[in-house]
């Protein structure tokens, strides 16, 4: 059997986790001064972001509705 979407799952984090730390990087050896005009520093700021978000993303947990039939025909959802 191939692999479960769990390993998937950690390894996308894995390579996420490893991009952010070579943009953290990129972003630490990136010369000074910084206007806020700097079109590539704030590209870089921006894909920090996204990565996070993502990273962040595939740890929460998201809610699952599941719904149950407590009597015949109706239908709850549990929160």
């Amino acid at each position: 059997m191939g692999e479960t979407y769990e390993v998937a799952l950690g390894d996308a984090a894995s390579k996420l986790e490893r991009a952010r730390e070579l943009l953290m990087a990129e972003i630490a050896d990136y010369p000074t001064p910084i206007s806020g005009c700097d079109a590539q520093f704030n590209r870089l700021l921006s894909d920090r972001a996204r990565v996070s978000n993502a990273i962040k993303a595939l740890k929460d947990m998201p809610f699952v509705p599941t719904p149950r039939a407590l009597e015949r025909g109706v239908r709850l959802e549990s929160r």
